[in-house]
């Protein structure tokens, strides 16, 4: 018996080395899943509370728990959960006695990184409106496109925007809209100050009778897509988008006592749910930043004690190519949470900066899957992992680049890839893992959704996204497909720039894609067009289109003239071949035109300049 004991104990200490040595993510992936399961009971248990609970009412508790705790600190200023908590209530009571607001009305903000932007948010939320988060550098058509996407009733900017809200103000007048400015006065006719009427207003909280009309399904917020490249989707983000989206943080271990660098544009997800929504299931303190600077990263981390930062591949890229100092290591920063970060630069990054804790994850706005890179591998964005894959069903298909869509077998169903080849991932629409789809855009969320997948009659969520899957189960990322690219951090809809350059009366086709210059994150923008008939090309009167109707990351960089654009049998642009060739003049015998801001013009793409910026003495 004292054998079998014997045995029995030493197979007990045999087995944790021989997992380590066979299976050596096997107790990460056993954490991983007991996390995941925590999380689901916790979000489970939420949506089960009466009255219904919603993040606004997180937020809510963690003022009751710690009223003096720090909330935000921004440049100068610091604002406890309290006085948050008071700040949006003058809001909210300022524009609930506002003629032209009424209860539940959807709310464009239109603002730019600063406290006033989350008190509304917050304010909002407690009168049961949704919000469309405005991206704050788009203007006049684009502008009014996003607008109206979301049929808001009211539009509250900020002061420095007054120009840009003045540029579409008389459609705006002619919708009905309320138009607040956060100002004390107004010149303009059409334009209310509001910043005046919020002092005056009362700090009372706001009844919960004001909200009673939300349900899980509501829209929270709509967050604008493909990089607001003139014709952007919003994406609908509902209540329970958002209450599970409470965990993005604490998942990753951020506590209380945390503080996190928020530096991304608030009206992006990475920004808003990440940085504000995930802060508030932990009561963190956010180092709120008007906008990125690499100049001021490190400085403002040891500045504020900050341990927590977020990130998109540019920014590790531009944290990396400023200049060496002999503090670099000198921070508290334990942990960086974002995507789309390279390898190489991965491993630059925490040579230089210290044993930070990288943690790499892959999610869309409006998509219904997600990885995290628990383990730390490297490259990856996430492992695969049997309970996540039963929970959330996605698999990754064989794409056909040339023609721009999914392979299929005989029976019209596609087929699968094969571990190390790179496929379409692709997510089942269920209702744990659902597709809202975007705002008065059923064209678009429809391009979206893949039918008859893996039998027929299923549905699955396009991500538009290639990935790869090795030996050891981890999951990389390989491409965007299709019409989307993706640069200085935004995806640009190369469809929807094309639609934009044919306006311009001197063009006749243009086909829009991402080509890759070294050292630079993503792809940038090319044109590969066609003239009218007996029209010349005329590079300023393209410069001043592109740059009235795109913002600076859509605008194509370089323009290749041609004769015709090519179309495969089924009358879809071919991009691969132009993708490949890049925009090497060498190369390419086509006419070539590179955007020159000083010029105020598309000018000739010559050797010098191409040589220029691979070499990068010419950053784009």
């Amino acid at each position: 018996m004292e054998i079998y004991i014997s045995i029995i104990l030493a197979s007990l200490l045999i087995i944790p080395f021989v997992l380590k040595t066979f299976s050596p993510y096997v107790w990460m992936d056993i954490v991983y899943f007991g996390d995941l399961v925590r999380i689901l009971v916790k979000f489970v248990a939420r949506r089960r509370r009466r009255p219904l609970f919603f993040v606004l009412d997180r937020f809510l508790e963690q003022t009751e728990a710690h009223p003096d705790n720090t909330f935000i600190v921004f440049e100068n200023e610091s604002y406890t959960y309290a006085c948050t908590d008071k700040r949006s209530n003058k809001i909210a009571n300022a524009l609930q006695s506002h003629a032209g607001y009424k209860g539940g009305d959807t709310v464009a903000l239109f603002m730019g990184n600063e406290p006033t932007f989350l008190f509304t948010w917050l304010a909002l939320a407690k009168l049961g409106s949704p919000v469309a988060l405005l991206n704050h550098n788009i203007r006049t058509k684009s502008l009014l496109h996003c607008f109206n996407c979301c049929k808001a009733k009211v539009l509250i900017a900020a002061a420095e925007l007054k120009e840009a809200v003045e540029d579409v103000l008389p459609s705006l007048i002619e919708q009905g809209v309320t138009v607040l400015l956060m100002s004390k006065n107004s010149d303009t006719p059409g334009i209310q100050s509001f910043s005046d009427e919020v002092e005056k207003a009362s700090d009372d909280p706001i009844p919960r009778s004001f909200r009673s009309h939300i349900t899980f399904k509501s829209p929270a917020v709509y967050i604008y897509t493909s990089g607001t490249t003139g014709l952007p989707k919003a994406a609908v983000v509902n209540q329970n988008r958002i209450l599970t989206a409470l965990a993005v943080l604490s998942s990753n271990g951020v506590v209380s006592s945390d503080v996190f660098y928020l530096n991304l544009p608030l009206y992006h997800t990475a920004g808003f749910v990440v940085g504000f929504i995930g802060t508030i299931e932990t009561g963190s303190t956010i180092i709120l930043k008007r906008k990125f600077s690499a100049s001021q990263f490190w400085d403002d981390c040891r500045k504020h004690n900050v341990t927590v930062i977020q990130y998109i591949g540019e920014v590790m890229r531009y944290l990396c190519c400023a200049p060496k100092k002999d503090n670099d290591k000198d921070h508290k920063v334990r942990l960086a949470i974002g995507n789309g970060i390279r390898a190489e630069i991965w491993k630059e990054f925490l040579n230089r900066f210290g044993n930070i804790q990288i943690r790499e994850f892959y999610a869309s706005t409006e998509g219904n899957v997600g990885f995290l890179n628990y383990v730390g591998k490297i490259g990856a964005i996430g492992r695969v992992h049997f309970f996540h894959q039963k929970l959330f069903p996605y698999t990754l298909v064989k794409y056909d680049t040339e023609r721009d869509e999914p392979v299929r077998d005989a029976n019209g169903l596609c087929i699968e890839s094969r571990k190390g080849e790179p496929g379409l991932l692709v997510s089942k629409i269920t209702n744990l893992a659902p597709f809202s789809g975007y705002a008065q855009n059923e064209e678009q969320t429809e391009r979206k959704r893949l039918h008859n997948v893996l039998k027929k009659g299923d549905l699955y969520f396009n991500t538009g996204d290639l990935m790869r899957i090795d030996k050891d189960n981890f999951i990389y990322f390989q491409d965007r497909v299709g019409d989307t690219f993706r640069w200085k951090g935004e995806n640009v809809a190369t469809t929807e720039v094309s639609d934009i350059l044919t306006i311009c009366d001197c063009l006749k086709e243009a086909n829009v894609y991402g080509v890759q210059v070294p050292g630079h994150e993503g792809r940038i923008g090319m044109a590969a067009v066609t003239l009218k008939k007996e029209v010349q090309f005329d590079g300023r009167k393209i410069y001043n289109h592109v740059v009235s109707c795109l913002p600076s990351y859509a605008r194509p960089r370089f323009i290749r003239m041609q004769s015709t654009v090519e179309v495969t049998g089924t009358f879809k642009q071919m991009k691969v071949k132009l993708v490949e060739m890049g925009f090497d003049p060498g190369r390419i015998q086509d006419p070539l035109y590179i955007l020159d801001d000083n010029a105020k013009s598309y000018v000739p793409l010559t050797a010098q300049i191409y040589h220029a910026i691979i070499s990068g003495s010419t950053k784009l």
